[in-house]
């Protein structure tokens, strides 16, 4: 016979440095590994976390996938804003990094075992849609899930659009993607954001015990519940994600995104009644000038 090929390899072999990727009695490990920007998502760890979310799905050693974050300050908080910035000039190369960041979560929530978010310290934006698109999670008590899509010149579509009407409900939905306000780990499980909340000295046990019933489960039958369970989010993904991803690549060039941007690299609020006053006035306001200073347009 020839040697197989479909089967998991040493997760060394790999030399991964923006994730960590770990295994160990029936369970992959996941780790976020950028706790210098709060664990922020980039390319390197969307095409890191693709090679191990298909490694730990052909592994047949593994029964459960842990996703967290380096240290105690963030899960992940999303998109990394500073590499975001030279999407502002090349939106079609902002197109190439979202198809990463949809292949990461299709291979995230179709792993074909239950993955776990083991949330270690504050979740805010695409780190609430990594959160959702696993199948369980655990909180430290003193955490908080929130959305920015809004509030930072953007739109959150690579998930929470998509799944929060599902879990929360379509009025906590909308709560929760117009207003952008922090949710605490207690709301977050009286909402269904999270499975458990427990004291941050408890957080290591408690997922420890998760995954311990997990791994005492049938592998084919779990893997078909799963796979059952996904028919809802499947069917609002796919009629969105596409879309969606040509959406905000071609938006990377309204002055909305152009703000958003510079205001978190400048470490400042965005000037939203700026914005809504070139609006109220029709100063062009979809456009930006020639020389990328973000500005509108002159009429004259």
């Amino acid at each position: 016979m020839s040697e197989r090929q479909f089967i998991g390899k040493d997760p060394q072999s790999f030399g991964f440095s923006a994730i960590r990727y770990e295994k160990r009695n029936g369970r992959a490990t996941i780790t976020f590994h950028r706790p210098n920007v709060l664990n922020a998502v980039n390319h390197d760890v969307l095409r890191e976390m693709n090679i191990a979310l298909k490694d730990a799905s052909w592994d047949d050693r593994i029964a459960v996938l842990v996703l967290t974050g380096e240290g105690e300050r963030a899960f992940c908080t999303g998109a990394d804003l500073g590499e975001q910035q030279q999407f502002l000039e090349r939106p079609r190369d902002y197109w190439k990094w979202m198809g990463e960041f949809v292949e990461c979560h299709e291979r995230l929530r179709n792993l074909g075992k239950p993955t776990v978010a083991r949330l270690n310290g504050i979740v805010v934006g695409g780190g609430n849609e990594f959160n959702m698109s696993c199948d369980l999670a655990v909180a430290a008590e003193d955490i908080y899930i929130r959305q920015v899509g809004t509030s930072h010149g953007s739109v959150a579509l690579a998930g929470a659009t998509q799944f929060l009407p599902l879990i929360v409900g379509d009025r906590r939905a909308r709560e929760i993607l117009f207003l952008n306000e922090e949710i605490p780990a207690q709301k977050a499980l009286e909402w269904g954001l999270v499975n458990w909340v427990v004291p941050r000295a408890e957080l290591d046990a408690k997922v420890d015990e998760i995954v311990d019933k997990l791994i005492h489960k049938f592998p084919e039958k779990t893997r078909y519940t799963k796979q059952q369970l996904n028919f809802w989010r499947d069917l609002s993904w796919h009629l969105t994600i596409g879309h969606g991803r040509e959406w905000l690549s071609i938006h990377n060039t309204s002055p909305e995104t152009w703000e958003g941007v510079r205001s978190f690299n400048e470490k400042r609020m965005p000037d939203y009644k700026a914005l809504r006053q070139r609006w109220a006035e029709d100063q062009r306001p979809e456009w930006v000038d020639s020389d990328r200073t973000g500005e509108p347009v002159n009429n004259e």
